[in-house]
């Protein structure tokens, strides 16, 4: 389920939202108190979260771990690296509450791809560069990254398509086959509106790639495949309230690349077309 490189903060972030509460509680704690909890046996960090011994070798199976021995480790390792920490403060004004964000966000940057599964990125590329039709669809924030992955897609060659609204997406999924693929962008994987698009295009046999925030929600068991972007946050909550996209934004990106090269000499001439349609359109003034 998760790649061994992936940090226990990220895996928690992952699958937080499908906790039982006692087992919850154990993550939430080991998020807050870290720094500690690498020095508490298990009947200690239990004791502190109000629960069992074994609600918390449970919580660190559901993380991908043996046990809370490999937890520990794994976490003492992750606070080692120093990932996730600013160590700057930018003060109390917008522009130092804006810089701390930022730098918050791009300390979270080097853990997007920790769980990426290898094999479900390479189908998801191929079965996109080859399919007959390929839809990217979205709803709420998350509608932003979809445009950009469908027209970066079809700029390369690979025709993708982006439809806004709602019930329209529901109809345009529901027309696909087993020839093609919806691409659904949902940071939660709990959006409504997301999940009837993916129901309806799985009921055709379409393949449903889901690009998410979560390891474990109601899209990633309709999708095929899922590709599971590392949260910005810590938990659902900051999913949520943050909704910070950059890593989608990120991933969208290289996944197009990914694809363009994919196609091989098709996306050449894609791009030579693309730079032939951009020239057209500059003005004299365009270097201003």
């Amino acid at each position: 389920m998760f790649s061994p490189s992936a940090p226990p903060t990220v895996r928690i972030a992952a699958v937080l939202n499908t906790l039982q509460p006692a087992e919850r509680r154990v993550a939430e704690l080991i998020v807050e108190s870290a720094d500690a909890v690498v020095e508490w046996t298990a009947q200690e960090l239990a004791e502190r979260a109000g629960v069992g011994r074994a609600t918390v070798v449970r919580a660190c199976q559901s993380f991908g771990y043996r046990g809370y021995p490999q937890l520990r480790v794994a976490l003492a390792a992750e606070l080692g690296s120093g990932q996730g920490e600013t160590g700057v403060d930018h003060g109390p004004s917008v522009l130092g509450r804006m810089r701390s964000e930022i730098d918050r966000v791009a300390s979270s940057l080097p853990a997007l791809a920790s769980l990426l599964d290898a094999d479900a990125v390479a189908e998801a590329v191929r079965i996109s560069a080859s399919a007959r039709r390929v839809l990217v669809l979205a709803n709420g924030l998350s509608s932003p990254i979809a445009n950009d992955l469908a027209m970066r897609l079809t700029a390369a060659g690979r025709s993708a398509e982006f439809i806004a609204d709602a019930i329209a997406q529901q109809i345009a999924a529901r027309h696909l086959t087993t020839d093609d693929v919806c691409l659904i962008v949902s940071g939660s994987g709990a959006n409504e509106a997301s999940l009837r698009v993916a129901t309806a295009a799985a009921r055709g046999g379409a393949t449903v790639i889901a690009l998410t925030s979560f390891a474990t929600s109601a899209l990633t068991e309709v999708a095929s495949v899922s590709l599971v972007i590392a949260p910005t946050g810590v938990s659902f909550r900051d999913e949520l309230q943050h909704a910070s996209r950059v890593a989608f934004l990120v991933f969208a990106e290289v996944f197009a690349a990914a694809v363009t090269t994919e196609r091989g000499e098709d996306a050449v001439q894609a791009r030579a077309h693309v730079l032939e349609v951009v020239s057209e359109n500059l003005g004299e003034n365009a270097s201003d």
